[in-house]
């Protein structure tokens, strides 16, 4: 195996192992990785994981607290998700995604996409029609009375709104996005 992967499997053993228990029965193993010693393999690899995790959280997850309830049943009024930014990097958003938007600097929501470019999309008496066909809404539990008149998706927008429309629709944010607005989506 170290002939396949070369010279810097080999490396990788030594750094790796200096934090082992030097005896066969391995009872410094558990002190040795909680209480390390400062060697120069501990910060070699204390570098490659914190470099690894900072690569991670800046460009594919991004953690998002849930604080509203426009998204329940399907996320709860408080609660955690990450936000899988590669999620749109080779497609494109479809009809009925869960995506987090970028509203302002630290603000997201969390949002479904009903309608994109060219779609028709209007509410009546609480349900959805897209391009004058009522849409099946399975994910949603609260009964709803909105009412808004047709309205088309401009190109590079799409059109977002929360599962929970039991609230008003005066005091809902939804509506048309722009497309460099969506970051991601949630992983769960």
């Amino acid at each position: 195996m170290k002939k396949l992967l070369g010279k810097s499997w080999t490396i990788w053993l030594k750094i790796a192992g200096l934090h082992r228990s030097d005896d066969e029965t391995g009872r410094g193993g558990y002190v040795n990785f909680f209480f390390p010693k400062m060697s120069r393999g501990f910060f070699i690899r204390l570098g490659i994981v914190s470099a690894l995790a900072l690569m991670v959280f800046l460009f594919v997850l991004m953690p998002c607290r849930i604080h509203g309830g426009s998204m329940m049943p399907t996320y709860p009024e408080r609660g955690f998700t990450f936000c899988y930014k590669l999620r749109y990097l080779f497609s494109r958003p479809k009809r009925g995604d869960v995506v987090i938007i970028r509203y302002r600097d630290n603000t997201f929501f969390l949002k479904r996409i009903v309608g994109v470019p060219g779609d028709t999309i209007e509410f009546r008496n609480g349900e959805l029609f897209r391009n004058q066909e009522r849409v099946n809404e399975p994910y949603l539990r609260y009964v709803s009375d909105w009412n808004l008149s047709p309205r088309q998706v401009e190109p590079g927008h799409y059109y977002v709104v929360g599962d929970n429309r039991s609230q008003r629709i005066t005091e809902h944010v939804f509506g048309s996005v722009r497309s460099d607005r969506i970051v991601g989506s949630p992983i769960w």
